[in-house]
């Protein structure tokens, strides 16, 4: 049985997702992994990777996507090229974690595909959006990476086909104590903008996780850092909350490790706004914009916000056997047309 990956590379938890899941499905089944994206800072560790341009999302300095930076990255040839480049029936399935060139080529093929991300969460209607829907950003969550079938993540099972958060083994094995600093990880932002904002509260210490960042420094009560994985954890660990984006795994990480959260969704972000509107509906403190009100809304959420748990995460195990299933399923009825839910 052979099985090609296809990895985001753009956002750590595509990565982070990938690494509990490859492990256990190599132990079934022989894996070949593409990862995609230009604006990748994270690999797969003792993993041969194949590396594909793909699609990325590009941000100013403030926080926001920026479109016009976006569509100059673009290489429209270079992608159909990528898409070209891969023979999907060297493989008994194709599985993309939001990665558009082994979707498309999978969709292209009589390689049946399954889409094994949190953005096919939001397949379903059901998942919370904000006030304000984007049709543009609809489409694009629906058609960047399509596949046949789907498994989605969120911090709810909102629909059937639904899972909650895969929580990697790193965290899973995290033993949390509560200290008193708060451990901010907001990638779209540039740290020198940042610093000045957080030194507004002296009274706290702060860890700030920056990838503009290339080495440690502190300036006053700010301790700035390189993005890490280990040193992000530690921090994790012994802090009493995360200030963050609105991104997937890092919210739900801080939840399953009971820390305070505080996020900042990424502007013209549809997903992370989404996100948002999901973590608010369960009582996590949202802000939107760092402005002149930005102090009292940080000072009340050290003072008043409570701790949002997060009551359930994904079997890895028996997602990876549904997975296995699914594929010998396809193989003897040699239709792509196979049920996913009838293989778990």
């Amino acid at each position: 049985m052979k099985i090609l990956y296809g990895i985001q590379g753009t956002g750590h938890g595509h990565i982070s997702r990938a690494r509990e899941i490859l492990p256990l499905l190599s132990e079934k089944a022989e894996v070949d992994v593409i990862i995609s994206g230009y604006n990748c800072h994270m690999k797969l560790d003792s993993t041969d990777v194949i590396q594909k341009r793909g699609l990325s999302l590009a941000y100013d300095s403030r926080g926001s996507v920026s479109y016009l930076k976006t569509a100059l990255q673009l290489k429209p040839i270079t992608f159909i090229q990528d898409v070209q480049s891969i023979n999907p029936t060297n493989y008994d399935l194709v599985i993309s974690d939001y990665e558009p060139v082994t979707a498309w080529a999978s969709l292209n093929s009589k390689t049946p595909g399954i889409a094994l991300s949190h953005q096919a969460s939001f397949l379903s209607k059901k998942s919370p959006r904000p006030n304000k829907k984007s049709f543009f950003a609809e489409q694009l969550l629906r058609n960047f990476a399509p596949c046949n079938q789907s498994i989605g993540f969120h911090f709810k099972r909102y629909d059937t086909f639904i899972l909650p958060p895969i929580i990697r083994r790193d965290v899973l094995n995290i033993e949390p104590t509560r200290g008193d600093h708060i451990t901010v990880y907001l990638p779209a932002f540039d740290h020198q903008l940042l610093i000045p904002i957080f030194h507004q509260f002296p009274e706290k210490e702060w860890h700030l996780f920056s990838p503009s960042c290339s080495k440690f420094f502190k300036d006053k009560n700010i301790n700035v850092h390189p993005v890490g994985n280990e040193s992000f954890l530690k921090s994790m660990k012994t802090g009493l909350g995360v200030v963050t984006s609105a991104g997937f795994e890092t919210c739900a990480e801080t939840m399953f490790l009971g820390k305070k959260l505080l996020t900042i969704p990424i502007r013209n972000q549809y997903e992370q706004h989404c996100n948002a509107e999901a973590l608010k509906n369960m009582g996590v403190h949202v802000i939107y914009e760092l402005d002149s009100t930005f102090r009292e809304k940080i000072a009340d959420w050290l003072k008043n916000a409570p701790i949002i748990p997060l009551n359930e995460v994904a079997d890895t195990d028996r997602l990876t056997n549904k997975l296995i299933r699914y594929t010998r399923s396809i193989n003897r009825s040699n239709s792509k047309g196979a049920d996913l839910k009838g293989a778990a």
